[in-house]
């Protein structure tokens, strides 16, 4: 079997926007074959870079929590098998032996008078927006075939939009270049001093408050809650999750609700915060400033948080505050024209890689935060970012020969118990989960007691100012 190490550039890059020790990728090991389809642009590479720096991040944690110095790091060995079953986990899911809904009748590439237009209406509320946008007689492919035709795609885009719809002109170019991670503050202030992992765990003690929806935040905290953190995901009651979307990513945590317009509730989440190590966020820019929870008012009241955060389009420009999902990005980005068939219908990469991706370097960069030291800060991602390093930078492989081969996806396929009941699931890349997910929603609104051997809180106190 052929292994291979981190100096392979993609990893490289990845490692680097984390702000890691450059002499570190290389402890990065690679075997077996992964391939993700072919393709125009190199999502394999992207793949296995994002899990292999999540890996390193990892191993750097565990070696600083044991007290060791770099030389003590054990060299992770990311098998791309595994890697390919997990960035498509949605794929390999079965629900009681069924297969999971993964997009709507309404959620496709439609031909516009001048272009192409790809919608997004997998959740109700986004559907019902389409449909009444275009003023549709009824929630029909037809129809809204018939509506996008007569316009022009830039026209629908923003008739959905300003209804409260997903809806993105297919782009001929690729967009600006975004930053795959940007560091946007540091408060210097003491968080917890993490001592050794109870279990043998890196992330062994740490609570992640989980304010994500969909695949990349999820797929972050999955990660996480993998990895040994205490994971509890809070969602409004009344902007349910999909059934099969969470059997998918609900892994590694708990999920409770509460609405923070609530006085009740609200105190039940502020004093969640007050005990919180890290809190990941997947709202659009502004979103959670309404209810203070900005990461400037985060890292006002707790300074030694920690805090990722991930968008859809960026942190700046006209699109920032919009919403967004895999699907839009690649089509509002470039990457669906860059994928046309001969036909000139725009196509799709071999993976929701966006997603994926993102989501191992928000789990990477929550390590490597926890890694350098107990200190607040405050860390962005995005799905632009990460479109933006793999139509640029992520290098490609080169050809294999004989072409690259392909991989079986059964030895990476679990079986557990949930909430749901029975699931088929592809485990993790750096491990599988003790146990499937519970329901969305069901759980209590708490934390878990610590792990025996996980140190108190020094320095930072419940309300920190």
């Amino acid at each position: 079997m052929t292994i291979t190490d981190g100096r392979d550039g993609g990893t490289e890059q990845a490692w680097a926007a984390l702000g890691g020790a450059p002499e570190l990728a290389g402890r990065v090991r690679y075997r077996g074959a992964g391939n993700l389809g072919d393709g125009p642009l190199p999502v394999r590479e992207l793949a296995r870079a994002t899990v292999g720096a999540c890996a390193l991040a990892a191993a750097e944690l565990a070696v600083v929590r044991a007290g060791e110095g770099p030389d003590g790091l054990a060299a992770p060995v990311v098998d791309e098998g595994a890697v390919a079953a997990a960035f498509v986990s949605e794929r390999h899911l079965r629900v009681r032996g069924r297969k999971p809904v993964s997009f709507a009748p309404l959620s496709g590439f439609w031909r516009a008078a001048d272009g192409w237009v790809r919608t997004h209406a997998n959740y109700p509320h986004h559907e019902a927006a389409l449909v009444r946008a275009l003023g549709l007689p009824a929630a029909a492919p037809e129809a809204v075939r018939a509506a996008v035709a007569g316009r022009a795609a830039l026209d629908v885009q923003e008739l959905v939009y300003g209804e409260g719809g997903l809806a993105v002109a297919v782009a001929g170019r690729y967009g600006d270049p975004r930053p795959l991670v940007e560091t946007v503050r540091e408060t210097g202030a003491p968080g917890r001093t993490l001592g050794p992992a109870p279990g043998g765990l890196p992330a062994a003690g740490v609570r992640v408050l989980d304010l994500t929806r969909v695949i990349a935040g999820p797929v972050a905290t999955r990660t996480l809650g993998l990895l040994g953190a205490d994971v509890l995901r809070i969602d409004p009651p009344g902007l349910p999750e999909a059934d099969d979307a969470y059997a998918d990513t609900g892994f590694g945590k708990r999920s409770a609700l509460l609405d923070l317009a609530a006085a009740a509730d609200r105190a039940v989440f502020d004093r969640l915060l007050a005990e919180a190590d890290v809190v990941v966020t997947g709202y659009r820019p502004g979103a959670l400033e309404r209810y203070g929870l900005g990461p400037a008012e985060l890292l006002e009241r707790r300074p030694g948080l920690v805090v990722a955060q991930l968008c859809a389009w960026g942190w700046d420009g006209p699109w920032a505050g919009r919403r967004g999902f895999d699907s839009l990005v690649q089509a509002g980005y470039g990457i669906a024209a860059r994928c046309a068939g001969p036909d000139g219908v725009p196509g799709v990469l071999p993976a929701q890689a966006l997603d994926h991706g993102t989501g191992y370097l928000m789990a990477a960069g929550v390590l490597r935060a926890l890694a350098e030291g107990p200190r607040g800060r405050a860390l962005r991602f995005s799905l632009a970012g990460t479109a933006s390093w793999l139509v640029r930078d992520v290098p490609a492989a080169a050809p294999a020969a004989g072409g690259h081969a392909g991989y079986a996806a059964e030895p990476w396929l679990r079986y557990t118990d949930s909430g749901y009941g029975p699931l088929r699931y592809a485990a993790g890349p750096l491990g599988d989960w003790k146990r499937g997910p519970s329901r969305w929603g069901t759980d209590a609104a708490v934390w878990l007691p610590r792990p025996a051997g996980a140190q108190a809180v020094p320095g930072c106190p419940p309300e920190g100012v």
